[in-house]
């Protein structure tokens, strides 16, 4: 018997060996990005859709450069991405977010997730999320959203583009978060703007 368990005990020592110099997956970045929206309602307060008009938020569509959770960074037809950095979560959804908020905050209006929009969809929010990332020839943060809008007394469907540049010094992990935050703020308060009160 003890024979036998040292054995198997010899022939199971290099897999329990070797397991240390595997890894499931790769290195995980130096710097997680998030979005924070400058216009948001304070902790507490409340809305209704008895006393506020409603709208509807859909997940911008993405190319499939921006379905990953890198930083893109496009120089001409040339496609990278920014080194030791991740976001948090898909950028769409984390761009879906940073409006609602932003119109939360800056129409009034009570904003719904089209799993809360049954009884009450209100007006209608889609689009796509064209550009989210680096312009490597310019040294920019590019937030392209072209937004699709059916206001609630209406049947018609309006577009329209918007977009954001902010400068970078450099082009690395710590500084892509603040420009792309920045952009996408702006981006979102235009989109605000159209939609209204």
């Amino acid at each position: 018997m003890t024979k036998r368990y040292l054995s198997l005990t010899l022939a199971l020592l290099p897999a329990v060996l070797l397991t240390g110099c595997l890894s499931f997956g790769g290195k995980p970045p130096k710097v997680l990005l998030t979005l924070n929206s400058t216009a948001a309602l304070p902790v507490g307060s409340t809305q209704t859709s008895a006393s506020a008009k409603t709208v509807t938020i859909q997940v911008p569509v993405v190319p499939q450069s921006l379905a990953v959770a890198r930083v893109p960074v496009q120089t001409g037809d040339q496609l990278a991405y920014v080194t030791d950095v991740a976001w948090v979560e898909a950028p769409q959804r984390l761009f879906a977010r940073l409006m609602s908020d932003t119109i939360a905050a800056k129409t009034g209006r009570v904003v719904l997730s089209p799993a809360q929009s049954f009884s009450d969809p209100g007006a209608r929010l889609s689009g796509e999320l064209r550009n989210f990332g680096i312009d490597g020839s310019t040294h920019e943060a590019v937030v392209t959203f072209e937004g699709s809008l059916i206001r609630s007394d209406a049947s018609k469907v309006e577009k329209k583009k918007f977009e954001a540049r902010v400068p970078l010094a450099k082009i690395d992990a710590n500084s892509v978060g603040p420009a792309l935050n920045q952009a996408a703020n702006q981006v979102a308060g235009e989109v605000a703007d159209w939609l209204g009160s």
